[in-house]
């Protein structure tokens, strides 16, 4: 099977798919994020509502938002999380 590099159209189609799979969890928390950018690798979002405040919000990002993006999208290096 050839190996073909994946357009980052969808790559960020993929990233999008990971990330509404997640909202329901983070919207029952009375949380959210907001999907900023991928580049280099690395996802941007923006956590808000309950998340931004949350004791486990950096748990929340490395072992379930980054953990999953990574295992479904081999493009993702990483999750940050943008603060304004």
């Amino acid at each position: 099977m050839e190996n073909k590099e994946r357009t980052s159209e969808e790559i960020l189609k993929e990233i999008m798919k990971v990330l509404d799979k997640i909202r329901p969890y983070l919207n029952s928390e009375g949380g959210d994020l907001e999907f900023i950018k991928f580049e280099d690798g690395i996802v941007y979002v923006k956590m808000m509502g309950a998340c931004q405040d949350c004791g486990a919000l950096d748990s929340t990002l490395t072992d379930g938002i980054e953990a999953l993006l990574m295992e479904y999208v081999p493009e993702v290096i990483g999750v940050r999380n943008v603060v304004d």
